[in-house]
């Protein structure tokens, strides 16, 4: 635990300021105000859903449970003809704003003790700028981005969604890694 005496500085300033350009990110720049698009039947969907009480949670339709569908003839045709949707339902309501900039914050941070442990077991105390910023601006990199893939591989997400979302995790990296670089011991 030694490493978060040495390194709490860089470790809060870096998640503070990924959490920062992650606001930016999706505040200002245009890179997710396309990501994704509406429904032309957006209100039917929406009342088909609210009439059937879809709590919230992860979904596939059609459910393929483990398999079992696709040994029936109408199971594969039901999946044949499609669509297949992974869809995610919210609670109802206004998003809390506080509550998931708060957890967005506390990501960043957690995401920055674990680039600064394996940062304090791989370089030494008296590492150069470049040294620290590599290490680290690839840890903060890998963290971000990577877990993407299989999101897009298994589950459909766009590999556009996936080149935006290695394009913040690039940004992010690049600041974290400034940072651990800049005050680091």
């Amino acid at each position: 635990m030694q490493f978060l005496v040495d390194l709490w500085l860089p470790i809060v300033a870096s998640g503070f300021a990924v959490f920062i350009v992650s606001a930016l990110v999706w505040t200002v720049l245009p890179n997710h105000k396309k990501e994704f698009s509406s429904l032309s039947t957006e209100d039917a969907v929406m009342n088909a859903m609210r009439a059937a009480n879809v709590p919230p949670g992860r979904y596939v339709i059609p459910w393929f449970d483990e398999g079992k569908i696709l040994k029936t003839p109408e199971g594969r045709a039901k999946v044949e003809n499609g669509p297949i949707a992974y869809i995610t339902i919210a609670p109802r309501g206004l998003p809390n704003m506080g509550r998931n900039m708060g957890l967005s914050l506390l990501s960043s941070i957690v995401i920055s003790v674990f680039v600064a442990y394996l940062a304090w077991h791989t370089v030494s105390p008296d590492a150069e700028y470049l040294t620290v910023f590599r290490i680290t601006g690839t840890a903060t990199f890998m963290a971000n981005a990577l877990g993407y893939i299989a999101e897009s591989v298994w589950f459909s997400r766009p590999w556009k969604s996936l080149a935006i979302q290695w394009f913040d995790s690039l940004l992010y990296a690049l600041v974290a890694g400034g940072i651990f670089g800049w005050l680091w011991p």
